[in-house]
């Protein structure tokens, strides 16, 4: 095999590769023996077909199978030779080929380029830590004291009232005769709710216990029985019992019963929450900014090949109109994402840094504790996608290189309250639309430009 580089621009090599054709005759008549022990013809063994009657009928194939075998292998290793350190796959432009020539094809392949990475030292960032705040933290208290109320039996004449709980069993019917699902037993209604029936819980004010109360009300018109919808419906309520609301006393024992340890346990638990509610927002503007300035302090050049395939990727779902019409806008976003993942890979392979199968299933884990009665659902997805695993584990790998870019970086943590997290993500959000409605703009001004010189023609 003979290797020569036929040209070269940029990161984008052409080899020129030649295999003799007696290296082709050779590993043509190894396949023939080999199929001489398994092709079986009518007037022959098994075993004892000669080479030659084998190569009559099924020479062209095995040709092509041969000299596939001798592409892979031959590409590998020129590449290998040249210590090319390739980007994306290699394409191969054949030049002579068939039976008793040589093999002479080009190989264009793209390299990765050879990054210098700055140092982050004088990279500057700000880290958010959300502060809930007492009041806050106390709201969101009284609102869980109020979502769960505890009830307790009201006087045996004593009548209901808006608020109080109201249980009942009913028989229900639609011009006198019932339906399915015209019975309920046991049926409890926190009474102005207005959760049952509309005007429903109304009708039950001044209802006590073991009172008999008949109500109309409208069923709904997205009822499953297509011929009860908006029908009007009699209720026949048998009143079992009437409690009134018993409000919740914030201390030890509420907390407890909602799961906390205590109520300082349960101020902690919510006020983590809040702070987790706004730092998945927040991380990701802190980590815009990193990435902006690493992109916009690195130049290297780009692989053309995998510019294409990333335009490829984000656009597969797109009409061929649009992406004629966003065509710059696609260029110059995957350029940043090809340029920074180039940037991210090169300080994560220089730093040693990896992503053990361990850290993967945590993650999964983490996930599904995240998602209560998905459990299977979520583990299903991974086993039965092995690519969603592998972009989990990108994921996680980016994360670490992130991290210790931050380790190395000016980061200044600011603690905020609720309001100021809004704020901050709300102009971010606001400047990131503008941002992109100027690239439409642009890009709508530049068709625009180009069709008036079209018709001046």
């Amino acid at each position: 095999m003979k290797v020569e580089i036929h040209s070269k621009k940029g990161l984008r090599t052409i080899l020129s590769i030649v295999v003799d054709k007696q290296i082709i005759k050779k590993k043509i008549d190894e396949r023939l023996n080999e199929l001489q022990k398994e092709v079986s013809l009518k007037g022959f063994r098994t075993g004892k077909v000669p080479p030659s009657v084998i190569k009559s009928q099924f020479g062209k194939s095995i040709y092509g199978e041969v000299i596939n075998a001798i592409l892979r292998d031959t590409s590998s290793k020129a590449i290998e030779e040249k210590k090319i350190k390739i980007a994306g796959q290699p394409k191969i432009d054949l030049k002579t080929f068939g039976e008793g020539k040589d093999l002479n094809y080009n190989l264009q392949v793209d390299s990765l380029p050879n990054i210098k990475l700055n140092n982050f030292e004088k990279y500057e960032a700000i880290e958010y830590k959300v502060d809930a705040g007492d009041s806050i933290i106390n709201e969101k208290i009284n609102e869980l004291a109020n979502q769960n109320k505890q009830f307790a039996e009201k006087k045996e004449n004593e009548k209901a009232k808006i608020g109080d709980q109201v249980i009942f069993d009913y028989l229900a019917t639609v011009d006198g005769k019932k339906f399915e699902g015209s019975e309920g037993k046991g049926v409890q209604l926190e009474l102005g709710k207005d959760l049952f029936l509309k005007g429903f819980d109304q009708q039950l004010v001044g209802v006590k216990k073991s009172d008999i109360k008949n109500v109309e009300a409208i069923l709904p018109a997205n009822h499953p029985k297509k011929e009860l919808s908006n029908k009007l419906t009699k209720f026949e309520c048998k009143i079992i019992n009437v409690k009134q609301s018993k409000k919740n006393k914030v201390d030890d024992e509420f907390a407890k019963m909602m799961g906390a340890k205590d109520l300082d346990d349960l101020k902690k638990l919510i006020s983590s929450q809040i702070s987790n509610q706004y730092s998945q927002a927040l991380n990701s503007i802190t980590k815009k900014i990193i990435l902006d300035q690493i992109e916009k302090n690195h130049e290297i050049d780009l692989p053309q090949n995998l510019i294409d395939q990333e335009i490829s990727i984000m656009t597969q779902n797109l009409k061929k109109e649009d992406k004629e019409k966003n065509k710059s806008n696609n260029q110059k976003l995957a350029k940043s994402r090809i340029k920074i993942g180039l940037l991210l890979n090169e300080y994560g392979e220089k730093n040693n840094l990896k992503v053990t199968d361990q850290e993967v299933n945590s993650e999964i884990q983490k996930q599904i504790k995240g998602m209560p009665g998905q459990e299977k659902m979520v583990l299903d997805y991974y086993q039965k996608n092995p690519n969603a695993s592998q972009s989990l584990k990108g994921a996680i790998y980016e994360e670490k290189i992130i991290s210790l870019i931050k380790s190395k970086m000016k980061i200044k943590v600011k603690n905020i309250d609720t309001k100021e997290a809004e704020k901050i993500i709300t102009e971010f959000n606001k400047v990131t639309t503008d941002q992109s409605d100027n690239k439409k703009t642009q890009s709508t001004n530049k068709n625009k430009a180009k069709t008036k010189k079209i018709s001046k023609k």
